[in-house]
């Protein structure tokens, strides 16, 4: 039987020889963005609590004027080898009114109950997620 690191015989668990990417678990990805928006004087709350290891993570932003964005997560065709660990949003809905992003939000979580819905009110949230597109 080899075992792992000998080099003169294959591995038993070939796979382990590999670095397996591994996601940050949503609850902590969550709780770390709103303690982030709060140290920059925004507010954060959860409209929605979905799955605490993986559970997809959708963010609205609220601004002043009453107008919202929505950023979902991003296809995974958007993600290049080294971006495997991290999450990315891309914007859906931007400044739209908050029956758009409502109804979207229905919608989605007849498909998936267990997504997670943050809402964040916070003039920029570009330096706090990676949204690409």
């Amino acid at each position: 039987m080899s075992h792992v690191g000998d080099e003169n015989r294959p591995a038993l668990f070939p796979e382990m020889l590999y670095h397996v990417p591994m996601r940050l678990r949503s609850e902590i990805f969550v709780s770390a963005l709103t303690r982030q928006v709060f140290n920059r004087g925004g507010y954060a709350a959860i409209e929605y609590k979905g799955a605490e290891s993986a559970g997809a993570i959708y963010l609205r932003q609220r601004f002043r004027d009453g107008l919202e964005s929505l950023y979902a997560p991003a296809p995974q065709t958007m993600f290049g080898e080294d971006e495997a660990e991290t999450r990315l949003f891309e914007c859906r809905f931007d400044r739209v009114e908050p029956a758009a992003i409502d109804d979207f939000i229905a919608r989605e979580r007849r498909f998936d109950p267990d997504l997670w819905l943050v809402e964040l009110e916070i003039d920029e949230i570009g330096d706090l997620v990676s949204v690409v597109g």
